[in-house]
């Protein structure tokens, strides 16, 4: 499967070892180049810098031969979830890819995404869940 992972912070970075260690190709971008140190040596992928909205940037980086992207963007200032979300609308808008992922911080934001089409994955709902359960289950 071709995987283009938007965001090398350390979830992109760690899947982006985890899937090119199963034999996906893979595809890594970042506004950032000095992210893509995160990557081991034995990294096989595309490592490519440039942002993440631009559709010319996107179309170079070979989204017209991608199966999935995942926006793992980490940007933690206020709206920062915008950034994976206007990089998703693009790739499933523009360049119909069929499995979009987007990382979203503010779980308040998941109902907008999927009325969008895009699957989420939010560290904070998973992580607030996984606190409970481990409350819960405390003998």
């Amino acid at each position: 499967m071709n995987v283009t992972i938007f965001g090398c912070g350390r979830l992109g970075s760690l899947l982006a070892q985890m899937l090119d260690a199963e034999g996906h190709r893979v595809t890594v971008l970042d506004t950032d180049s000095e992210k893509f140190e995160r990557l081991p040596a034995t990294f096989k992928g595309e490592k490519l810098a440039g942002v993440g909205i631009d559709v010319d940037f996107l179309r170079r980086a070979g989204l017209t031969e991608t199966d999935a992207f995942l926006a793992l963007s980490g940007d933690d200032r206020p709206g920062g979830d915008n950034t994976n979300v206007m990089a998703s609308q693009i790739a499933k808008q523009v360049f119909g890819i069929p499995l979009v992922i987007s990382q979203m911080k503010d779980p308040l934001r998941e109902d907008a995404y999927h009325t969008l089409g895009i699957e989420t994955i939010c560290p904070t709902t998973i992580g607030a869940d996984l606190i409970l359960t481990m409350i819960e289950n405390k003998p």
